[in-house]
């Protein structure tokens, strides 16, 4: 039988979801869990990979089990068992096919941009102190829109077949304390979140002007767009999956 863990992470103690020979990640730890609860040795495949120190309000993963399996009472044993900064949601079975990578149709993610120091956002989010122009990084977010070749935001020489990807949400508001920035699209490449962001932030300083992000998407060049912002401001916060998927 197929199950879809739902779980969440704060990524600033981990190197990313992905196992790692020398150095650790959220994979391995959720996964050893996974494995001594239902004494199993077991792999979990999830909806991606998160770099170093990203975090994850929503991340899924599956793995195949065939002995029973009561799903609130591991989820409830998985949280008892697992370190504070990893919770499990829910689980669920799925169709035997069903694959928590590749049937994903849309993902989320947010980039946390703070003003002013603030101890609580050290780990959270990324301290800019220059003014920004948030109606120009809107206007700028909108243009991203138009295209779907992201080449120049892909990190390079990445293995990937396309630099295709359809953005069907990307805007910023103001949260609190917080400049939230949100992106939604049917799929991301290696590294993009952050170097939009770090466009933007370029665009909101006044450093690029709003119609550059036209010529740098066009050039597809990585050398032509902002720097990657840190992985401490970026949340995974929400993966869409066909409602058909689960039984």
């Amino acid at each position: 039988m197929r199950y879809f863990i739902e779980f969440s992470y704060l990524g600033t103690a981990y190197h990313g979801w992905q196992k790692q020979p020398n150095a650790i990640s959220v994979q391995e730890v959720l996964e050893k869990a996974v494995s001594l609860m239902l004494r199993f040795s077991l792999q979990l495949v999830a909806a991606g990979r998160t770099d170093t120190g990203v975090h994850a309000k929503q991340m899924f993963a599956h793995f195949d089990f065939e002995g029973p399996l009561d799903p609130p009472v591991l989820m409830a044993r998985l949280n008892s068992f697992l370190p504070g900064d990893i919770a499990v949601q829910r689980i669920r079975a799925v169709q035997a096919e069903a694959h928590a990578r590749f049937d994903a149709l849309q993902r989320t993610y947010e980039y946390w941009v703070v003003q002013k120091k603030d101890p609580f956002f050290k780990e959270s989010a990324y301290l800019v102190l220059a003014p920004l122009d948030m109606a120009a990084m809107n206007k700028a977010s909108e243009i991203l829109l138009e295209y779907e070749d992201f080449e120049c935001f892909s990190k390079t020489h990445s293995d990937v077949k396309t630099f295709i990807c359809k953005i069907l949400r990307a805007n910023w508001h103001q949260d609190e304390d917080r400049l939230v920035f949100t992106i939604t699209a049917d799929r991301f490449l290696r590294n993009m979140v952050r170097a939009i962001v770090g466009t933007l932030l370029d665009i909101g300083k006044g450093k690029k002007q709003v119609n550059e992000i036209r010529h740098i998407v066009e050039s597809k060049d990585r050398g032509r767009a902002g720097v990657s912002v840190p992985a401490k401001g970026l949340y995974l916060t929400r993966v869409i999956y066909p409602d058909s998927l689960f039984v």
